[in-house]
């Protein structure tokens, strides 16, 4: 496995391009696998988060089985001139070294990009439709009722810096939301997906389920962006 970081350029056309559609960065973070076939079933699923820690920062994240090269991308929205110098533009890392670490009890902070969405029905007999969570406490609450699974726990707070009595007992925030929208193949009805980034902290409950979690992605919408989750060493 390899996690991959890349700088957009946000200067430049083709990267405001990208930017801007969830499916055509899907399709330039797809095209860095050459032997990945468009639409083919049972392949190695590929995760990518777009990070927007400023105006003028923006991180492009890939977890892969296979390493990427990204030579595409730095033409179309990095820095050519300085790939031309000798800098590829993008870093890969091998990162079954870095899972291999993770142990039960461990302490991390992490990123999270995920859709999360639940079932509704509207009306009695109608079938039922799924909906984003558009609140910040429903959309912990679903981040939460995932931990088990996840093999992760979230660590609470201490009392004292909790700002309300109810529903701020957990280190996390939701940090960004966005509509990202677009039509899917040829049809021309839109598509809407509420992306949603959480920082927080938290434990290892069962290294395997994190691994797979890391790996494979939660939740929906992965192939626009959401699923991935990475994690930092705690101060």
């Amino acid at each position: 496995m390899y996690l991959t970081r890349f700088r957009l350029n946000a200067a430049r056309p083709g990267a405001r391009r990208l930017i801007s559609s969830p499916q055509a960065l899907h399709a330039a973070v797809m095209s860095s696998f050459p032997d990945l076939l468009p639409n083919a079933t049972g392949q190695p699923r590929v995760l990518w988060r777009l990070d927007r820690n400023a105006a003028a920062e923006l991180q492009l994240y890939v977890v892969s089985a296979g390493r990427p090269d990204l030579t595409h991308l730095v033409e179309q929205a990095g820095w050519p001139a300085a790939a031309a110098s000798g800098t590829p533009g993008w870093q890969t890392y091998g990162y079954a070294p870095f899972l291999d670490r993770l142990d039960k009890g461990s302490a991390w902070n992490f990123r999270l990009t995920a859709n999360p969405v639940h079932n509704v029905r509207v009306r009695d007999g109608q079938p039922v439709k799924r909906t984003a969570h558009v609140t910040a406490g429903h959309q912990i609450s679903w981040l939460l009722d995932r931990q088990e699974a996840g093999g992760f726990r979230i660590q609470e707070k201490p009392v004292e810096r909790r700002h309300t009595e109810h529903g701020d007992a957990h280190q996390i925030v939701v940090r960004d939301q966005r509509s990202l929208e677009f039509r899917k193949g040829g049809s021309n009805q839109p598509v809407t997906i509420k992306a949603v980034t959480y920082d927080g902290r938290l434990e290892v409950t069962d290294p395997d389920a994190l691994r797979r979690l890391l790996t494979q992605g939660l939740g929906k919408a992965k192939a626009y962006g959401c699923g991935l989750m990475t994690l930092a060493p705690a101060q």
